[in-house]
């Protein structure tokens, strides 16, 4: 509310600018904005304005322009408060706005800038009017550059036209003169094709004499050519069939030895864990110590009996993987979508492969743990714990199939234990001569 003079208290806040601000009004309503705002205490400045407390009048112009127009149009209080700031450095301005009669001489974009901000009776017309008369302005300013401009074009094309009246005479002169000189050349010209005639007589005779000395040499040469290439075909066939024949020694020697080797270690192994069962205590046997019978404290067949695991008891892994020469196959995605689906794949590949490293370190048999390749969005970068062999699939072979081909890779008579719990997968490696497990007893044997 602002008190007028002559006619008590009134209020222009009720009018509406039914148009958008002129770009030159809304310029000189943010330099306003930007002058009063630095006189304001941080309080005193809405929400979203008091980030720009500490810029300049011209950096909040150039970086705070329409949060500032907008907290004016938006917040009747800051309205006011940037309204008191101007009357205290336009007091003649906003003055005669206060009683309704704007200066004749003042520029119409500041009376209508201040006009915005103190909203007085018939700001609207004010701002509409300064927003007209700009346009006018701009329009007057067009008005005048577009006739100087086509002033000098007009100018450029009596030099244009001049110039090429000029350049046209002189191509003439030229042309003329060009006319004279292609005459004599063309005498010129006549006189050096009949010599050139002449001349290429006498390369045409040269040139029968050296093609026939060229096709009989270039007979020589071709012969000689396809001798050397059947010469080098040969030699490259012999060369290849020679190292084929290494290669497939030396590979199939050097796989051979492997598994004929790790077939010996766990066959003797085996005779070492079979000694060690079968030594015999230092005591001699009596002869009343061969009658079958069941003494007291000794378990009966019955209790022996009772004491067989069942196949999901997790102590039936241990058992297999106290066997000598020991390898454990796992089929990693089985295993992690059975204990634990609702985790990401890495962190189900870690949670497994820091468990896997854990029983190989306790248990000392060769781990291998599979994953299925088709399901990585890109190359997986991970360290392999200690103990633990970490493989994937190639594109196009499941994980199913590359646990097929450990197995058959495995000398026949090495312990191999397969966890997974497809039954296609502990089919086919039981086949193969693997021991299939479940994953469920793997996961309550790693938890």
């Amino acid at each position: 509310m602002v008190e007028t003079t002559g006619g008590g208290p009134q209020d222009g806040a009720a009018e509406v600018l039914d148009r958008p601000l002129p770009d030159g009004v809304r310029r000189r309503v943010v330099q306003i904005v930007a002058d009063g705002f630095g006189g304001l205490t941080v309080a005193e400045l809405p929400v979203q304005l008091r980030q720009y407390a500490r810029f300049t009048p011209t950096r909040r112009a150039k970086f705070a322009g329409n949060a500032m127009a907008a907290a004016l149009e938006t917040d009747p209080l800051f309205r006011q408060r940037i309204g008191e700031k101007l009357r205290e450095t336009e007091p003649e301005l906003t003055g005669a706005l206060d009683s309704g009669s704007p200066p004749p001489a003042a520029d119409p974009l500041d009376v209508a800038a201040a006009a915005y901000v103190l909203r007085p009776p018939g700001w609207v017309k004010l701002v509409t009017a300064a927003g007209e008369e700009a346009q006018r302005a701009d329009a007057e300013r067009a008005d005048e550059e577009t006739r100087a401009e086509l002033e000098r074009l007009r100018a450029e094309l009596d030099r244009a036209r001049d110039h090429t009246r000029a350049e046209t005479e002189r191509l003439r002169a030229e042309l003329d003169a060009a006319k004279k000189e292609t005459d004599s050349l063309h005498r010129k010209l006549r006189s050096a094709l009949a010599d050139v005639k002449r001349g290429e007589a006498a390369l045409r005779k040269l040139r029968g004499e050296m093609e026939a000395v060229r096709a009989e040499g270039q007979t020589q040469v071709s012969a000689a050519e396809s001798e050397t290439r059947r010469l080098k075909a040969r030699l490259g066939e012999t060369e290849a069939a020679l190292e084929a024949a290494r290669r497939a020694a030396r590979e199939g020697r050097s796989v051979e030895d492997m598994r004929v080797r790790l077939l010996l270690d766990t066959v003797l192994d085996a005779a070492q864990g079979l000694r060690r069962e079968l030594a015999l205590p230092p005591v001699s046997v009596r002869p009343a110590e061969t009658v079958d019978a069941v003494e007291p404290g000794r378990m009966t067949p019955k209790d022996i009996a009772a004491r067989a695991l069942s196949e999901d008891d997790p102590g039936v892994l241990d058992q297999l993987l106290a066997l000598p020469q020991a390898h454990l196959v796992v089929d990693g995605y089985n295993v992690t979508k059975t204990g634990y689906p609702q985790m990401p794949l890495e962190k189900q590949r870690l949670r497994l492969l820091g468990q896997l490293a854990q029983l190989a370190a306790q248990t000392g048999a060769e781990v291998t743990c599979v994953f299925d390749g088709a399901e990585l969005a890109a190359p997986v970068l991970l360290a392999p714990p200690r103990g633990v062999r970490v493989l994937f699939s190639k594109p196009g072979v499941t994980a199913d199939e590359l646990i097929r081909q450990l197995v058959r890779a495995e000398p026949p008579g090495r312990p191999v234990i397969v966890a997974s719990t497809d039954r296609e997968v502990a089919d086919g490696v039981a086949r193969a001569g693997a021991r299939p497990v479940a994953s469920a007893v793997l996961l309550k044997r790693l938890s």
